[in-house]
């Protein structure tokens, strides 16, 4: 593999059970990484998983938010009994639909681009004539965003959730981080949520502004929107999960193709 991206210093900002790939990936690359996870999870009480495990044969689908949802709902629930044959599995994207493919599911209904709630309730499995009078499981953590079941339930499905896990902002020491910015040895922060976006933000309180010209890199118009409101200037969208992350890092470091200016960089 070509050292792409050597030279860079990368601020890897997912908890940390899901940033050994996307580390090991600008490892590879050349690039060294600096981990400060912005998002902490911690399980949730099992009572209510524990109680939805018994009626799973009541449900029609099963949709799960993200690969924490996976590992907080399927590792206990595989422990106590079988998934049931009749219960098909629903992601959001790549990330949630290989942690799924590799509890044993040969089959997850997912979109192939776009992973997000739009790209979710574009499929047709989804569509109303497919849900209305369905019962839909959807495993979770504590809040996010309610669009998939306001519009299941616009379209007539009948949706129950599970929280499964908790997130939270962990403390941190920013010292590193800034040590680095002030350097010059910091070439890009990855953020790969809204809500790690703001953990960042209160995390650094009035020291982002050392930040704010480093360039950050996120998956998703949405996350790049909050980054440039909490006062990042280059801000730059990539293609989702860790392959299309690890390509806009080449394309934007190796080649220092970054825009100079306040605003969104091009795919």
């Amino acid at each position: 593999m070509q050292h792409t991206l050597a030279g860079r210093t990368i601020v890897v900002t997912r908890p940390e059970a899901q940033a050994a790939g996307l580390c090991e990936g600008i490892i590879a690359r050349g690039g060294r990484v600096l981990r400060f996870p912005v998002l902490g999870i911690a399980p949730a009480d099992e009572t209510a998983l524990r109680d939805v495990a018994g009626r799973l044969e009541d449900f029609h689908l099963a949709f799960f938010v993200s690969p924490n949802a996976v590992e907080h709902t399927l590792r206990p629930i595989l422990a106590w009994r079988e998934w049931p044959a009749s219960l098909p599995v629903a992601a959001v994207g790549g990330g949630s639909q290989h942690a799924l493919q590799r509890m044993g599911f040969g089959h997850v209904i997912a979109p192939v681009s776009g992973f997000d709630s739009e790209a979710v309730l574009a499929l047709p499995e989804f569509s109303e004539a497919a849900v209305r009078g369905r019962r839909v499981l959807v495993f979770r953590g504590d809040g996010g965003r309610e669009l998939l079941g306001e519009e299941l339930g616009r379209r007539g499905a009948e949706v129950e959730y599970v929280t499964v896990y908790h997130r939270f902002c962990p403390a941190a020491d920013c010292a590193p981080l800034l040590e680095a910015a002030r350097a010059g040895r910091l070439d890009a922060i990855v953020l790969t949520s809204s809500e790690g976006v703001r953990n960042l933000a209160a995390l650094l309180g009035d020291a982002l502004c050392e930040l704010r010209d480093v360039a950050v890199f996120v998956p998703h118009p949405r996350i790049a929107g909050f980054a440039l409101e909490a006062g990042f200037t280059r801000v730059v969208e990539t293609d989702a999960g860790d392959a299309g992350i690890l390509s806009g890092l080449e394309r934007g470091l190796a080649a220092r193709a970054i825009p100079d200016v306040p605003g969104v960089g091009p795919q």
